[in-house]
């Protein structure tokens, strides 16, 4: 018997439907169905390296892990990753192809569909059921020629698909039924059910919504899902989802992440927004890097000659060289340690116009922008302290200069990495993923004076998943959603 389909489509962006691929993910992994996550277009600066050598969004990444199976580029076939107000960096099938701005994304998305189709069929082929997540809103019908990220890929497989509003953020009924209204006829049919996500209080008070919802659309309702809190112990897809700061008060040392406008894959530190033993801020710009500080991190950047320009005007620039007065340790990693340097050239225009700026000069090292991009798992020991790390490379670049004469950490293949400044105050490197390492971790936060509690991070993930698997099992209908799940139409059918 093939694999069925069903997508999950959202009345807009964060009503939650990542999580809820997710869940469900883990849900029928858990009854012993084959699960393929499948997102056909994605935009996010947060990624992974997949076992196929490639990227996708590290909301798939979840899913992928969610179903137990390893991740590949077919999981998200485009994906979209933002480095200016109107252009993005488009990866298809885990590989750079260009960049585009949004005008011209919209004429590329027809040709995008053979690989999108492509990328489905190949998991169809090794699946129970796909769960496939649209983008965005499904009422953005401005953008519904050429579409292949929500109704526009239903109607290619012919795929059932179930709606999601959010119902926290108010208005809910108004979204799900206003979705309706404004779906083509040949769209609309598509829907066969809704679920309202995020609910707070005594669910009897929305019953009667639920039904207003059901008999004005003429769609099955398959669940009223509650608030589920432990969703801040998951990954989060996008800067929508950045936290402030870390749970929790008292007198913990303080660790700030300087989050500017083009920020990367920021979940790599929520391993240390989850220890109890530090307080964890994410400085947004015009917030000053405060005076108690222990370490401020310079995180990755989708565009980091851009997001250099944004520090130094928000003034952070003055506020390193206050910290480093003070005694204070700075970490950069990926873009973050490029800006850490003399000199970052972009010759051939990769992240914008040809430009050469000046770094922050704070490490001895230039970095030039190539066309290679690293894309690996990588693992090895801090060259200092002989403790083990686990992490992954995503970057373009090439970072040189004396400083790396004494590199941050050596790979198990005997490669070097990042430098370290001579006082031992400053650091930089290009692996990410360092923190969810428990014994790195646990090492680096002893060094400023956090106590750990043991946070076992890797088994914290899987174990919100089963939590998250069980919510959805008792909350939504879930043997309902597996009877309107089908097999999409075969391969090269019209």
């Amino acid at each position: 018997m093939g694999a069925r389909a069903i997508m999950f489509q959202g009345t807009g962006s964060d009503v939650g439907k990542s999580l809820i691929v997710a869940g469900l993910a883990r849900a029928l992994t858990l009854r012993g169905l084959k699960v393929a996550p499948f997102k056909p277009q994605n935009m996010s600066n947060n990624a992974a390296v997949t076992a196929d050598g490639g990227e996708i969004g590290r909301a798939q990444a979840l899913q992928a892990r969610a179903a137990r199976r390893p991740m590949t580029v077919h999981m998200n076939p485009v994906l979209l990753k933002p480095q200016s107000e109107i252009g993005s960096q488009v990866v298809v099938q885990g590989r750079v192809i260009g960049n585009a701005k949004a005008s011209a994304y919209q004429a590329m998305k027809p040709q995008l569909m053979t690989a999108v189709l492509d990328s489905f069929y190949h998991l169809a082929a090794d699946a129970d059921i796909v769960l496939v997540e649209g983008a965005g809103s499904a009422s953005e019908i401005n953008l519904r020629a050429g579409d292949i990220a929500n109704m526009g890929f239903a109607q290619a497989v012919q795929s059932p698909v179930v709606l999601i509003g959010d119902i926290d953020r108010g208005g809910v009924i108004a979204s799900l039924v206003g979705t309706k209204a404004v779906l083509a006829p040949e769209d609309a049919s598509l829907v066969a059910g809704f679920l309202v996500n995020k609910f707070r209080g005594d669910p009897a008070l929305f019953a009667s919504g639920m039904h207003e919802i059901a008999t004005r659309t003429g769609w099955t309702s398959l669940g009223l899902i509650p608030h589920f809190s432990d969703a801040r112990r998951l990954p989060a897809e996008d800067a929508l989802g950045l936290p402030e700061r870390s749970a929790g008060g008292g007198q913990r040392p303080k660790a700030v992440v300087l989050a500017y406008p083009r920020i990367s894959n920021f979940d790599e530190f929520d391993p240390l927004r989850l220890e109890d033993g530090i307080d964890l801020h994410f400085l947004r710009p015009g917030t000053p890097i405060p005076g108690d500080a222990v370490i401020v991190i310079l995180p990755g950047s989708k565009a980091t000659i851009a997001d250099l320009a944004a520090l130094r005007g928000t003034g952070w620039d003055v506020d390193l060289l206050a910290h480093l007065r003070r005694g204070g340790h700075v970490l950069g990693i990926c873009g973050g340690y490029q800006m850490l340097g003399r000199t970052i050239s972009d010759p051939d225009g990769r992240e914008g116009e040809p430009a050469s700026v000046e770094g922050l000069g704070l490490l001895d090292v230039t970095t030039t922008l190539t066309d290679d991009k690293a894309l690996r798992e990588v693992q090895g020991t801090l060259m200092h302290d002989q403790v083990s790390f686990r992490g992954y490379e995503m970057h373009i670049g090439r970072t040189e200069g004396p400083a790396t004469a004494s590199p941050f950490l050596t790979f198990a293949d005997g490669r070097c990495d990042g430098a370290v400044a001579a006082d031992g105050q400053i650091a930089g490197c290009y692996v990410h993923g360092l923190f969810a390492d428990d014994g790195l971790r646990a090492h680096w936060l002893r060094q400023f004076g956090a106590t750990t509690t043991g946070l076992a991070y890797e088994r914290d993930v899987d174990a919100t998943l089963d939590a998250l698997a069980a919510h959805l099992e008792r909350h939504v209908d879930v043997n309902g959603l597996l009877a309107l799940a089908r097999a999409p139409i075969p391969r090269g059918s019209s």
